[in-house]
């Protein structure tokens, strides 16, 4: 995947009101840039009482980032504005022109840009967290479950400094593409599954082919495999991940709890600080999900010092 990356682009700052008592500056950043397309953030920052901590908020659904994503952002980002933080609404890119291991790569590049750029934001660059749900979630589990790999000699500036985030709380997340609600035995994909749900797109892995010049698309099933392997946060635990909370519904249909169970297990495992809170009822997102966020806001305010 190639990058042309820029230092930063503010394209609008302005301020709103999000209730009679709190006041927030909007900023949409361009994190990056992509096949001549922008990468793009919502910067949303209390006017007052801020707390110098960032959370970033993965914009994703079904490994899809949308404008109906980040205006939900907008509506619902009360709830740690009022706690002082300074939020980030990351898109990434989506599936069916890019894969999950882009998408990946895009969120790392948001969390290097926004710890590069965290004295002009007015953050610690200490105290980053990351949140998201279901696939924006499995995204978030990534990020806080890779090994901090980056690389010196880079040109880019943004490039030398740490991905790495000091705390994550997620809503119902896949964690384990290969065990996914149950064993698997037979060493496949359910690709038939995979385009029932319209996420087979998302799992179309390509490879550079220097004699077409062209991506090609990979249909060794060893190949396909460990790929889905690498991209399971599930696989990538250690010791040093930071505290992990996660919320799942007992009634999923969509994402097994199963999934967050096995990757809760593993956090334990290697003890890591983690807490797994099973919403009785409560299918792939519910209403009032607020009352249940309400703990990623003690998480972060708990485990972000």
């Amino acid at each position: 995947m190639r990058y042309f990356f820029i230092l930063t682009c503010i394209i609008a700052a302005l301020h709103v009101t999000a209730s009679d008592s709190l006041q927030f500056s909007k900023t949409e950043i361009i994190y990056g840039r992509k096949d001549g397309m922008a990468l793009t953030m919502m910067m949303l920052k209390p006017v007052q009482n801020t707390n110098g901590k960032a959370i970033i908020s993965v914009l994703n659904g079904n490994w899809v980032s949308s404008q109906k994503m980040m205006d939900a952002f907008l509506l619902r980002s009360n709830l740690y504005l009022e706690s002082g933080f300074t939020l980030f609404g990351v898109m990434v890119s989506s599936q069916p022109q890019y894969t999950i291991p882009d998408e990946i790569l895009d969120l790392k590049r948001a969390v290097r840009f926004i710890r590069y750029h965290a004295s002009d934001y007015g953050i610690d660059e200490g105290k980053i967290g990351i949140t998201g749900s279901s696939s924006g979630g499995h995204l978030a589990l990534m990020i806080a479950t890779a090994d901090d790999i980056f690389n010196p000699k880079s040109a880019d500036p943004v490039d030398k400094v740490s991905g790495r985030v000091q705390a994550a709380a997620i809503f119902y997340p896949p964690t384990d593409f290969i065990n996914y609600g149950g064993l698997n035995t037979a060493g496949t994909i359910n690709q038939a599954g995979l385009v029932l749900t319209g996420l087979a797109a998302a799992f179309d892995f390509k490879a550079w082919n220097d004699t077409s010049k062209t991506f090609v698309v990979i249909t060794d099933t060893k190949k396909r495999l460990q790929i889905a392997k690498d991209i399971s946060p599930v696989n990538a635990v250690s010791a040093d991940d930071p505290p992990v909370m996660i919320i799942h519904g007992d009634k999923d249909v969509l994402v097994p709890k199963q999934q967050s169970e096995l990757i809760i297990a593993r956090l334990k495992e290697v003890q890591v600080t983690c807490d797994l809170i099973i919403k009785e009822g409560g299918g792939h997102g519910w209403r009032n999900r607020e009352v249940e966020e309400k703990n990623f806001v003690d998480w972060f305010n708990k485990y972000l010092k």
